[in-house]
């Protein structure tokens, strides 16, 4: 998991932003794996950087779902045939949360930072690869997946932020 340091959460937000991924780091501990309570972490992070932040009303278990729910959604943690998987109603009954109230959360969330299902930058590290979304970059205004461009393309591409990664040859 990271180093909270290098999420930069403003000091004023620290005891909020600690008891709610106390609630996402546990239920990924026992229900979903490492990547999904990195992901909760960066996001909870990023919330919490938002001026006023959102996290300082309601409840802390209800924004953990939120979060937990959203990352899910972009991860496809619904559909059964991913690994890990959980219901929606059931990931919001092991939290203890409303269905309801997550869902509608987490599309607050997924609006409030222009978020979609596949979102490259909230897309499990070990998915990456196979999200097509995290390849595709515009050259000479065409769309094109830089996995099959040539390395000069590729290599300028992942300078300017473009795509996660060089692929190997």
């Amino acid at each position: 998991m990271p180093d909270q340091e290098n999420l930069k959460v403003p000091k004023n937000m620290q005891p909020r932003y600690e008891e709610i991924v106390g609630l996402t780091d546990a239920f990924c501990k026992k229900h979903l794996n490492d990547e999904y309570a990195t992901l909760c972490r960066k996001m909870t992070a990023q919330i919490s950087r938002k001026r006023p932040s959102p996290l300082e009303r309601g409840q802390a278990k209800v924004w953990a779902g939120a979060i937990l729910y959203t990352i899910g959604r972009i991860n496809f943690l619904f559909d059964k045939s991913q690994e890990p998987h959980l219901e929606a109603r059931q990931l919001c009954n092991l939290i203890g949360v409303s269905q309801n109230s997550a869902s509608a959360k987490a599309t607050d969330i997924m609006r409030m930072f222009g978020l979609m299902q596949m979102d490259p930058d909230w897309t499990l590290p070990s998915r990456l690869d196979d999200n097509p979304l995290a390849w595709l970059i515009t050259v000479d205004g065409f769309i094109i997946d830089a996995r099959y461009a040539p390395r000069i393309i590729q290599e300028e591409a992942y300078r300017r932020g473009l795509i996660p990664y060089i692929p190997e040859d």
